[in-house]
């Protein structure tokens, strides 16, 4: 027998083995209807980088279990892909521009968008090489990119059906913003942290004419308690607890908005903690999640005054108009000092929320955005989150370990309509398109879109949507995108649902329980067995 080596040379085996490992004969799957069938779906790793080891601990433990599968007869499919990952693509590239000392804007959004496909061939390129090298046996003639021409298809195919379904449209909304990508993110990818910062006591003087109240209640002001006095500018009401006896008598009255000419109503609402603060909150709908739902409760108008820059804009008074969001607190401390309005400033600990992505402060910011409703039911009378939420407690779907369905159920009970719009460059465009007049007709290429406006009576202009889908909207595609979908394909019948899905606990949300939904609702299946 020859003698082995004193060390291990993987160069020389990585050469020797890589052909066979990646040839038909082992990897391509048999695809007989008699066999049982084994198939695993690649998380498509970002094409942002590199692989890490997280990927090789992740693709060791799939392989392992594909090899298995093909050496018991299996018809056995695991299925590779890159994804190309919207928002942390386009920040690699624009972030190799700026150290040339140049932005996307520089470039123009062709431009950019070819930029940023030689990224992708680079970094794509490099993450194939070095699943090779690991020796992963993916049946590399099936390798998609959530961007190739078949499956961006897919993604215009199940947009106009949701659209057409009712279940996408187009809302003005809260979301979460980042004033530097000048694009909502997806709440899920905002990271909130405790941070020192202060909170401000501002006084509110009643509207008090005559002198009834003060003489009734002792009161000639409502103290506001705020960590944001900036967004006081934009407030339109102030807030108690209805059972506040403090401040009952003056519910329904008005106070002086300070540094603004206006006068805003007293509301109560059982929404806010009579032990914060003082027990007043300032209401301003347009700046903050649980405002904008207490707005919608009371009938109060929403005025944002910070601009998509996160300076403030034109619903302001003229003396803090293009102030940064951060001077603008700045400015609007000095002078409420000044006018005596100041009663106190104290030391606290906020949750500061920050996009996962950039670091940044997110803005919540009332903007126009397409959603895919999660509630609403379909055709068949279920919603898509129902569909998810009921596969799963069928057993139809299976996490490993156990209480990652805690984790499921918790997001899935508690979901909002999905914000599927991104303000970039880089990503599927929405294919949707404008008349002159606002009117919207959604298709799949620009020759439907004027078939269906023309069907409408509407004849002019039209301009295309200029924002794309969130990444994880194509994803959440991949289990049947990549099997021939919406064409019946023999794939489809032997490996829809996968079998395993091996992934990270931190993409139950963004990945996973999208998989379910989507896939729920296209094909009537599951994605997958096991997580």
């Amino acid at each position: 027998m020859p003698e082995l080596a004193k060390s291990f040379e993987p160069a020389a085996i990585e050469a020797r083995w890589a052909p066979v490992i990646e040839s038909p004969a082992v990897s391509a799957p048999t695809l007989d209807p008699s066999r049982p069938s084994f198939c695993i779906q690649l998380p498509p790793p970002n094409v942002t980088g590199t692989l890490h080891m997280g990927h090789a601990f992740n693709q060791t433990i799939m392989d392992a279990l594909t090899r298995w599968h093909r050496m018991q007869g299996d018809n056995t499919l695991w299925l590779p892909g890159t994804d190309h990952a919207g928002i942390a693509t386009q920040i690699v590239v624009e972030r190799q521009l700026q150290e040339a000392g140049r932005t996307r804007h520089d470039l123009g959004r062709a431009a950019f968008v070819d930029r940023v496909w030689e990224w992708k061939a680079a970094s794509g390129a490099t993450i194939t090489r070095q699943m090779r090298r690991l020796g992963a046996s993916v049946d590399w003639s099936r390798e998609y990119f959530t961007m190739d021409e078949k499956l961006s298809a897919v993604v215009t195919e199940t947009f106009v059906r949701l659209y057409d379904e009712g279940l996408i449209y187009r809302g003005e909304r809260l979301v979460s913003w980042d004033p530097v990508l000048k694009s909502a993110v997806s709440d899920l990818e905002v990271e909130s942290e405790e941070e020192d910062g202060f909170l401000w006591h501002i006084r509110y003087p009643l509207v008090d004419p005559d002198g009834r109240l003060k003489a009734a209640t002792g009161l000639d002001s409502l103290v506001v308690a705020t960590t944001r006095p900036e967004t006081m500018l934009g407030d339109t009401a102030v807030m108690v607890h209805p059972d506040d006896e403090r401040y009952a008598e003056l519910v329904g009255q008005t106070v002086r908005l300070p540094l603004c000419d206006r006068e805003i109503p007293v509301i109560a609402d059982a929404y806010v903690d009579r032990e914060f603060g003082t027990g007043v909150v300032k209401v301003t709908p347009a700046h903050d999640a649980n405002d904008y739902a207490v707005g919608q409760r009371h009938g109060l108008p929403s005025i944002g005054v910070l601009d998509l820059d996160a300076k403030v804009n034109d619903q302001a008074p003229e003396a803090y108009r293009g102030l940064d969001r951060f001077e603008a607190r700045k400015r609007v401390i000095a002078d409420l000092d000044v006018l005596g309005l100041l009663v106190e400033t104290r030391k606290h600990r906020l949750m500061v929320p920050r996009c996962a992505r950039t670091g940044q402060i997110v803005e919540p910011m009332l903007t126009h955005q397409w959603f895919v409703a999660m509630r609403k039911p379909g055709a068949d009378g279920q919603s898509i989150a129902q569909r998810a939420i009921e596969v799963v407690d069928r057993g139809e779907v299976r996490f490993v370990p156990g209480q990652w369905i805690n984790t499921y159920h918790h997001w899935m009970n508690n979901i909002q309509d999905w914000c599927i719009s991104r303000q970039l460059w880089w990503g599927h465009q929405i294919p949707a398109w404008y008349g002159s007049g606002g009117e919207i007709f959604v298709a799949r290429n620009e020759a439907e879109a004027r078939e269906r406006a023309s069907a409408a009576g509407y004849t002019g202009p039209l301009e295309r949507d200029p924002d794309v889908l969130d990444t994880w909207y194509s994803s959440a595609l991949v289990p049947f995108s990549t099997l021939g979908w919406p064409a019946k394909t023999v794939e489809q019948d032997l490996f829809l649902p996968s079998s395993v899905l091996v992934t990270g606990f931190d993409i139950i949300f963004f990945w996973v329980a999208r998989m379910i939904m989507m896939t729920t609702h296209f094909t009537g299946k599951v994605p997958f067995r096991d997580v």
